[in-house]
This record gives structure tokens, C-alpha cells and sequence, in this order.
């Protein structure tokens, strides 16, 4: 009897078996390449939805390459129906394009049925990742941060400048307003050996200057999701 009704939908046990393994272990391997992404993320652009958008991903593509199968008709219908939709959502961090890349992979690999193959390049993709992250890859051996300091007169640069000298730390002038009674001196600041407590102490010392009202250190730059 079931065999009677796969013959009426031209399919077989075997092929069932086929898609039922290419699906699961693409939702696995999307599952891991998540997993790699939220222990290994960094900064402040962090949002939860990518990580389901990448456990989702694989299953899909593994999808398309099953229903495709060599088939240029359906293929050249996907190219159509691709070149309709229009991705408008922009990503922040261009490592967000590697695991995107990464679980598209997976799901060409298991929809193509090279799973062994799948299966040996996730595992390294996931250990080249957490070591590279480990290794702290492409960090600045330096730190870098922007001082405004604002306060009436009289303007004491001179104090400001040796107190930053004093801190070892090297600095340059990137704007210097003056208006009124009011000032304000915005400094680039690059410190090569950060130590603990180093900025908190260089605010202190400024802000115990005459004349000065208010010190603010800012990151240079913050990937802040728009």
C-alpha cells in the first residue's frame, strides 16, 4: 500500500531517507555555526534574531538544492525569484557575512548530499573561529579613546597637557572651541600600556583643575545597531 502511494508522488524510500538526513544535519550544523557566533561575538551589535536567522539559513538552502537537483528549469526559476525579493536589512559587522556565508555552505553541502565533507569542514570552520577569537585576531595592541574636557575660564592647557604626560599617554588635539566665557578641548588619546584604574585616574586629575567642569572619555568607535 505505501509503496503504491510513493509511486503516485515518484518517490522512494531511499529518497525520503535522503532528505529526512540532508535536513536534520543541516539544522544541526546551522545549530553549531549559531553557537559559534554568540560565544565568539564581540562589541555591541549583538541581536538574537541572527542567531535563529542561522540555524533557519541551512535548512532552507538544503531545501532549495533538493528541490533543484540539476533541474535548469527550476534552477533558472530560482534566479528569477531571487532577483524579485529585495534584501534591504544592512549588516553591521562584516563578520556577520562569514557565518551567513558559513551556514549558506552547510546547507549547499547536506541539500547536495556531501555530508562527510559538510560534516569535517564545520568542525574546522567552528575551531578556526574560536581560536581566532581566543587569539584576540585584528585587536589593536594600543587603546584608543576621545577626551572632551569643557569648563569656563581662565583655560589651563598647559596643566592639561603635562598631566596627560604624566599618565604616559599620547594625545592630539582634534578640536578647540572657545566662546564666551566657555571652552571646550576635545583630544584623540592612544595608550599603548592600559592599566587598570589609567583613565580613571587621568579624569580625576583633570577635573581637579581650576576652570574645568566636566571630563567625558568616548570610544572612537561603537558599532550601535541603527
Amino acid at each position: 500500500m505505501w509503496n503504491s502511494v510513493l509511486e503516485t508522488f515518484f518517490i522512494t524510500w531511499q529518497e525520503i531517507i535522503y532528505v529526512l538526513v540532508s535536513l536534520v544535519l543541516s539544522v544541526l550544523m546551522g545549530a553549531v555555526t549559531a553557537i559559534v557566533y554568540k560565544l565568539t561575538h564581540r562589541g555591541m551589535n549583538y541581536e538574537p534574531s541572527f542567531v535563529s536567522t542561522l540555524v533557519a539559513l541551512s535548512p532552507i538552502v538544503a531545501m532549495v538544492m533538493l528541490l533543484i537537483q540539476g533541474n535548469l528549469v527550476l534552477s533558472l526559476g530560482l534566479v528569477g525569484s531571487l532577483s524579485i525579493i529585495r534584501f534591504r536589512t544592512p549588516v553591521k559587522d562584516t563578520r556577520d557575512m562569514v557565518f551567513l556565508f558559513w551556514s549558506i555552505a552547510t546547507g549547499l553541502g547536506c541539500g547536495t548530499h556531501n555530508w562527510t565533507v559538510t560534516l569535517i569542514l564545520t568542525a574546522l570552520i567552528a575551531i578556526v573561529m574560536c581560536v581566532l577569537y581566543l587569539m584576540r585576531a585584528g585587536s589593536l595592541r594600543h587603546k584608543e579613546f576621545v577626551l572632551v574636557i569643557s569648563g569656563t575660564k581662565p583655560f589651563q592647557s598647559e596643566n592639561i597637557n603635562e598631566l596627560i604626560r604624566r599618565h604616559n599617554i599620547k594625545s592630539q588635539i582634534r578640536t578647540h572651541e572657545i566662546q564666551d566665557d566657555q571652552w571646550e578641548i576635545i583630544y584623540e588619546m592612544k595608550a599603548v600600556d592600559m592599566k587598570q584604574g589609567m583613565v580613571e585616574a587621568l579624569i580625576e586629575d583633570i577635573n581637579s583643575l581650576e576652570g574645568v567642569s566636566k571630563v567625558s572619555v568616548l570610544a572612537p568607535q561603537l558599532a550601535l545597531p541603527l
